[in-house]
């Protein structure tokens, strides 16, 4: 949620990054329903101000023994009044902070201005000099036909048992996911210290409403048909609302979390794109990577974060670009964000693989998480950072289609060996 200080003293600075983003968002309703506000307070205030004027007044002619009838009746006109005042005044306050957290998070300053994924900037690519080469003697394949082939990818059962979008992982397909999962959360506890967490897979409205999912996203949620709980769509949710509510000494700082998890997604807006394989799935898993720090802290940390999830897929040995998003093309929460973007030669382009993510105080303002300076005692927001430390089932892609060879076997990453028990190749069983 933005600082409604910085909403209503710099105005104009707030319409026009909000100008940046894609959708339609200004401050029209904003003003009208501050104006509003700020008449029934002072309409409240003056009505508190009547109302002890005259308690104190009444106290006085009884003490000397005069009548007070008559500020006695406007006493009992003011009270139904006053109530039904400050009743209107808090629906108003409430209606104003609904009406901030329908606004998207403010931008960096250095962002890239762009209107979609077109004004995204390449930052760098590994390995360096790469070129997007394929063979000369046969054309690689698209990872579900390598999967079928290997008799480890099984879409045709998930789709009689559950439904489009949903897989069944066979064999050393259930093996490499977990081999991925193990390699990916061994790497981030045991090098880059982060904590590791088993949470829930289910989150209430108010979780998700922290971390930005609601309400403007509900359509893309799963909810549980009987019970106020909705299926976590990344384990952001979780391990970001761990500090909700929490006012956390400095010394504590920066925190870092990561999970694995699988993630239910409704893809409500992806209706006929990747429609086949594993890139747009309703449940998928997902090792995430979530930061709590400073704030003078947290651009430094974005840094950091980033290079955590590029690791993975330097010692996975695959290709992979940085990219910087865009004003345009940002998450509803995020003040900047990076992609990771793997090639995938079986598909000729690169698809996004991990999304890493500052959110400045956005999401602690909603989730009222807070820290504690050591020195001065000053309470002020956290700052919140999230990635993708990676996707696990768009790391299997990226093995299958990079690792694949001319007769359909495929190797595995010299990294993944020792949690397959030493297999170094997968052959074709069709």
């Amino acid at each position: 949620m933005l600082d409604l200080k910085t909403v209503r003293e710099r105005p104009e600075w707030v319409e026009a990054r909000l100008k940046t983003r894609s959708g339609h968002y200004d401050l029209t309703t904003f003003y009208a329903l501050e104006a509003e506000k700020r008449e029934l307070q002072a309409k409240t205030e003056k009505l508190q101000a009547r109302r002890n004027e005259i308690s104190r007044a009444v106290g006085r002619m009884k003490a000397n023994k005069e009548d007070a009838a008559e500020l006695l009746t406007e006493m009992a006109t003011l009270g139904p009044l006053l109530k039904e005042t400050e009743g209107a005044l808090r629906t108003k306050e409430e209606d104003l902070q609904s009406e901030l957290a329908r606004l998207p998070n403010l931008p960096a300053e250095e962002v890239p201005i762009g209107p979609n994924e077109s004004g995204n900037v390449v930052l760098r690519s590994w390995p360096e000099g790469f070129k997007q080469t394929t063979p000369a003697t046969w054309t690689p394949l698209n990872h579900w036909d390598v999967g079928e082939r290997l008799g480890i990818l099984d879409f045709a059962s998930a789709a009689e048992t559950v439904g489009a979008r949903f897989t069944f992982f066979r064999g050393a397909g259930a093996r490499l996911i977990r081999a991925l999962t193990a390699f990916m959360l061994d790497l981030h506890t045991l090098e880059h210290g982060y904590e590791e967490i088993l949470p829930p897979f289910l989150t209430n409205k108010e979780s998700l409403f922290g971390t930005g999912q609601l309400p403007k996203f509900e359509e893309d949620l799963f909810c549980l048909r009987d019970e106020p709980f909705y299926l976590i769509p990344t384990a952001e949710v979780p391990l970001t609302n761990m500090v909700r509510g929490q006012i956390i000494d400095e010394s504590r700082l920066p925190i870092k979390l990561t999970a694995w998890t699988a993630c239910f997604r409704r893809e409500a807006g992806a209706a006929g794109r990747d429609t086949r394989g594993l890139i747009r799935q309703h449940q998928f898993d997902k090792v995430e990577l979530v930061w709590i720090t400073r704030p003078e802290e947290s651009m430094e940390a974005l840094e950091s974060l980033t290079s955590h999830a590029e690791t993975v897929l330097k010692r996975l040995e695959l290709p992979y670009r940085t990219v910087a998003l865009c004003t345009g093309d940002m998450g509803f929460a995020s003040a900047k964000t990076y992609d990771l973007e793997v090639w995938l030669p079986g598909q000729g382009c690169y698809r996004e693989i991990s999304s890493c993510s500052n959110t400045l105080d956005f999401q602690a303002r909603r989730m009222k998480a807070r820290l504690r300076r050591t020195e001065t005692k000053v309470v002020e927001p956290v700052h919140t950072l999230n990635g993708s430390g990676v996707a696990v089932g768009r790391a299997l892609v990226a093995v299958l289609e990079n690792y694949q060879q001319a007769d359909g076997s495929v190797v595995i990453p010299d990294a993944l060996r020792p949690y397959l028990g030493g297999i170094s190749l997968l052959k074709p069983t069709m």
